[in-house]
C-alpha cells in the first residue's frame, strides 16, 4: 500500500486547486507549512466537509451525500464505503492525537498520526508510515500556528514546511459532514476494542446524518455524536466469526439513551475522560463471509429529534 500521507498529500493539493469552489481559506505560515481553514474562520460548506472526510482517511474510502429523514424531516445523510478500513478508518480517520500547544487546544486526525504509530490500532494492523509529509486534521476553534506546526513536525519526524493541517470547528458545516462520515470507522473501532482482528474486516460502509449546525463547540460535539450513537448506520463484511458482535452498537452500552450533552458535562468535556464504549454507531450489520449475518442496535430516531430540536 502506498503511503497514507502521501495520498492525503495530493488531495490537499486538489483541495487548495478548488479553494474558491469549496469555501475554504489558505494560510501559508512563516515556516511555509499551510493551514487549511475548512470551517473555523470561514464558511466551508458540504463539498468542503466531503473533502475532508477523503483527506481524513487518505483517500481509500468513497464518500457522498444522500437524503434520508430523521423523525420524518428530511436531512443530508453522509455515507462513506471503504474496502481498507483497518487503514482507512484506525490508522487515517480516527481522531487520535490530542493537541495541547501553548495554549492552542485541538484533537488531530488524519494520517499523520501514521508516522507516529504511538496508539494501540497500530501495532493491531502492524502498519507505520514513513513520509516526508504529514497531512493532520485539526479540529478546533482556533486555527493553529506556528507553535502547532513545530509540534507535528517534531512528533510526526518532518520538516516544519511538510506539514498540512486541514482545520475546521465542530460548529461548522465541514465539521457536521466529517463527523456523520465516521459511522463505518465508529463500527471497526468498536470490533477492534472488543478484541476482533481489524484485518478480518474485508468491508464497510456507514451512513448518518448531518447535525445541525450549533451555535457553540459543546452542543455541536454532543449532537455531532448524538448523530453517530443514536442514527448511525454500518455494514461490515468480515472473515471470520465472533462471539461479542452483541456488543458492538451503541445500544449495547450502559450510557444508551443518555444525550451526549450529558455523557461530555460529566466528564467536564474532556473528551479522553468519555468512555470508549459509547463511541459507536445505532445499528451495524454483520456479514460473515460464508457465515452468518448479524444485526444489532437500531436507531433511535426519538433521540435524535431531540438533541437536533426537530
Amino acid at each position: 500500500m502506498e503511503s497514507l500521507n502521501r495520498m492525503a498529500t495530493e488531495l490537499v493539493d486538489e483541495a487548495l486547486d478548488f479553494a474558491d469552489e469549496l469555501n475554504v481559506a489558505v494560510h501559508q505560515l512563516d515556516s511555509d507549512a499551510l493551514v487549511v481553514d475548512f470551517g473555523v474562520s470561514v464558511p466551508g460548506g458540504v463539498e468542503a466537509g466531503l473533502m475532508l472526510a477523503e483527506i481524513q482517511t487518505a483517500g481509500l474510502a468513497t464518500v457522498q451525500t444522500r437524503v434520508d429523514e430523521v423523525a420524518g424531516a428530511p436531512l443530508t445523510h453522509v455515507e462513506l464505503s471503504t474496502d481498507h478500513p483497518a487503514l482507512a478508518l484506525l490508522c487515517s480517520q480516527k481522531a487520535g492525537w490530542e493537541l495541547a500547544v501553548e495554549g492552542f487546544e485541538g484533537l488531530g486526525s488524519g494520517p499523520a498520526r501514521a508516522l507516529v504509530a504511538r496508539e494501540d490500532e497500530f501495532a493491531r494492523v502492524g502498519y507505520r508510515d514513513d513520509f516526508e509529509f504529514a497531512v493532520l486534521a485539526v479540529e478546533s476553534d482556533t486555527l493553529p500556528g506556528e507553535a502547532v506546526v513545530e509540534h507535528v513536525a517534531e512528533t510526526a519526524g518532518v520538516a516544519e514546511s511538510g506539514v498540512f493541517l486541514p482545520a475546521f470547528r465542530t460548529a461548522s458545516l465541514a465539521g457536521s459532514v466529517s463527523m456523520a462520515a465516521r459511522a463505518a470507522e465508529l463500527a471497526v473501532f468498536r470490533l477492534s476494542e472488543l478484541g476482533y482482528d481489524p484485518l478480518d474486516v474485508l468491508s464497510v460502509t456507514g451512513s448518518a446524518p448531518v447535525a445541525p449546525v450549533a451555535d457553540d463547540d459543546e452542543t455541536a460535539i454532543a449532537r455531532t455524536n448524538d448523530a453517530l450513537a443514536y442514527g448511525g448506520q454500518a455494514h461490515a463484511v468480515v472473515a471470520e466469526p465472533f462471539d461479542r458482535f452483541d456488543e458492538v452498537a451503541s445500544t449495547a452500552t450502559d450510557e444508551y439513551g443518555t444525550p451526549f450533552a450529558e455523557i461530555f458535562a460529566d466528564a467536564d468535556w474532556d473528551f479522553y475522560e468519555v468512555p470508549e464504549s459509547v463511541f459507536a454507531p445505532a445499528q451495524v450489520t454483520i456479514d460473515v463471509g460464508g457465515g452468518d449475518t448479524h444485526v444489532v442496535g437500531e436507531r433511535n430516531e426519538a433521540q435524535l429529534a431531540e438533541s437536533f430540536g426537530l
